[in-house]
């Protein structure tokens, strides 16, 4: 796909000036200690990551059984896989799930003004399968989940489905050739397969502020909205903080939603900013059926499928969704690894100009929307697109110009300085308040798995971890690995990602249920040969584009591992979400009994 020919492209000078900008900005906003600038919410912060949603008795006795096929995680990547296994045939399924329900992410984000910022008809999966077509471009969050119960209504996986509930470790047991699975509700049953799908947004995190045990407010973190104080619902009317001063913490995604939401009710709202988000239109309405060829059979996948062909880079003809991720689609090459390039000679340079363009764009649509100079100034995102991930709203820049909204930039004290009894400190002001909300999110691409909290242990004893920690992770196909029998992650860990990530976590759920439907066909054990992992980690280093160079010169976020970088290596499939998805498709026609092996023990 080529680039955007700019009209007015940078000189030599102007371009080198641009760059100098984004060096300042960037070093004064880099903290020292990384990623270690978030604390977990574990232990005394334990509380922030309760679960305020789960209603009635969560007692029940502890399960010594067997199942088919054991699903960690509730989320989209469980819900699909649980699904594709149904589609298999198989009967004895058990999703366990921490939060009180199906969900995942949209189970816990539930704080005013939350929407998905891909359109609903290309994000929500299984449309086609369970005839639903989403009323808005882009769906609040309740549709959404409501959408996952839907799913998971229709293919019976609430039968067997435990909630409230952690798995703690994954074991193998040799005589038996299943796994083990141990829950922290004293659950201990085997499983002939386990899918872990705990996904990417599972763990949430707080910024680590000196004195934040100190603050004797009230404080919640936006993915444990408490509703309790503030009233009303994700569609506002938030009561409970009239004449209350508020302070949010955090404007990325969820601060972009939930900022004109808190400044509907608050009696006054502090923003506590350290990088303003590149806010782009959202461009909101309401679709109807006939909007999106809904009257068609198989309409939602061919929308899907346009989607990812655009945002990969790949022709796709006609631009089906038409929104602003379509639109600045060339300027995801550096994000997504497996963008096509258009071929040009000169492409940094072209790509530069069309990023220096969408960024002047964006600043100035910022001057335009903001009254107030000094504010629209500090709002102005000083960066490359791709630093870190676009943000839309109708809403947000409009917010500032309120007279009960204030902007508090951190940047020259690279965040807030400390916190005390009464509210926040920054550049030496006290800012006291009555309620902080974190809005700080996840913590992305950590999972029980690779955190080490949730332990896997394989055959002979060797722990997951422990077999990786010498020569890095090793798969085949980024699902299954040597020595860990019947076991299959979901995830961006060695395979093909996209911005649509519930595309990609239904191509790998279908993925997974065709191994372990062959597998149990066959009586045979899933798990690849040391020289298969090697040939897929040599099909992921050849080709893998030299992004890291770009990375390192980003403003910090999670991009970037907080300004450290990102460095390059065996992490992706090259090539692109489409190809992949094709290279799974003749595989599993052609070679999936090579990944088959044969169990010792009869019939399990």
């Amino acid at each position: 796909m080529p680039l955007p020919q700019c009209d007015n492209p940078p000189t030599p000078q102007e371009a080198a000036g641009l760059r100098e900008r984004y060096r300042v900005e960037r070093e004064r906003r880099v903290r020292p200690e990384g990623p270690g600038q978030y604390r977990s919410t574990t232990a005394e912060f334990g509380y922030f990551a309760a679960d305020p949603y789960a209603h009635g008795g969560t007692g029940r006795e502890p399960l010594h059984d067997e199942v088919d096929v054991a699903i960690v995680g509730g989320g989209f990547g469980g819900i699909l896989a649980g699904a594709h296994v149904r589609r298999e045939g198989v009967a004895r399924v058990r999703v366990i799930e921490k939060g009180g329900d199906f969900g995942g992410t949209w189970y816990w984000n539930r704080y005013p003004g939350v929407h998905c910022d891909i359109e609903s008809h290309v994000y929500l999966p299984m449309l086609d399968e369970t005839g639903y077509v989403p009323r808005w471009k882009y769906a609040p969050g309740e549709e959404i989940r409501r959408h996952a119960v839907r799913i998971a209504e229709q293919f019976d996986l609430y039968e067997d489905a435990l909630f409230s509930t952690a798995v703690t470790s994954l074991t193998w047991d040799e005589d038996a050739e299943q796994w083990q699975v141990t829950t922290d509700r004293a659950d201990a049953f085997h499983a002939t397969h386990v899918i872990i799908a705990t996904g990417t947004l599972t763990e949430p995190k707080l910024p680590g502020i000196p004195g934040i045990e100190e603050y004797r407010g009230h404080t919640f973190h936006t993915s444990r909205w408490d509703y309790g104080y503030t009233a009303g619902g994700p569609d506002g009317g938030l009561t409970g903080l009239a004449g209350k001063r508020v302070g949010v913490v955090g404007t990325g995604a969820t601060g972009v939603q939930v900022v004109p939401k808190l400044a509907e009710d608050a009696g006054h709202l502090y923003v506590f900013q350290r990088t303003p988000s590149s806010v782009d239109v959202r461009g909101q309405r309401r679709m109807t059926p006939q909007d999106v060829g809904a009257d068609r059979p198989g309409w939602a996948a061919e929308r899907r499928e346009n989607f990812l062909r655009i945002v990969s880079g790949e022709e796709a003809g006609q631009d089906l969704v038409t929104d602003r991720w379509t639109a600045s689609s060339a300027l995801l090459e550096k994000l997504l690894p497996s963008f096509r390039r258009a071929g040009e000679p000169d492409f940094e340079a072209a790509y530069e100009a069309a990023d220096h363009a969408a960024m002047n764009r964006i600043r100035e649509r910022v001057v335009r929307e903001v009254a107030d100079p000094a504010t629209a100034a500090a709002l102005q995102p000083w960066y490359r697109y791709a630093c870190k991930r676009p943000t839309f709203s109708d809403t947000y820049l409009a917010a500032f110009n309120r007279d009960n909204v204030t902007l508090v930039d951190t940047a020259d004290t690279h965040g807030i300085e400390r916190m005390t009894e009464r509210g926040v400190v920054v550049g030496g002001v006290e800012y006291e308040l009555d309620c902080l909300v974190f809005a700080t999110g996840f913590s992305v691409g950590v999972s029980g798995v690779t955190s080490g909290k949730l332990p896997v242990t394989g055959r002979q004893g060797v722990q997951l971890l422990h077999a990786w920690a010498e020569r890095g992770p090793r798969t085949l196909h980024g699902f299954t690995s040597h020595g860990f029998p019947n076991l299959i992650r979901m995830g961006s860990l060695q395979n093909a990602s996209s911005v649509n990530f519930t595309h990609i976590l239904d191509e790998q759920a279908l993925h997974a249920a065709a191994l372990v439907a062959a597998a149990l066909a066959k009586d045979a054990l899933v798990e690849p040969t040391p020289e298969a992992e090697d040939a897929w980690i040599d099909v992921c280093s050849q080709g893998a584009p030299d992004h890291e160079w770009f990375h390192a010169e980003c403003t910090p976020g999670y991009y970037n591992g907080e300004g450290r970088g990102r460095p390059n290596g065996p992490t992706a499939y090259p090539h692109g979400a489409v190809a992949f998805h094709e290279l799974l498709r003749r595989w599993r026609e052609n070679d999936l009994g090579e990944i088959l092996q044969e169990r010792r023990t009869c019939g399990g």
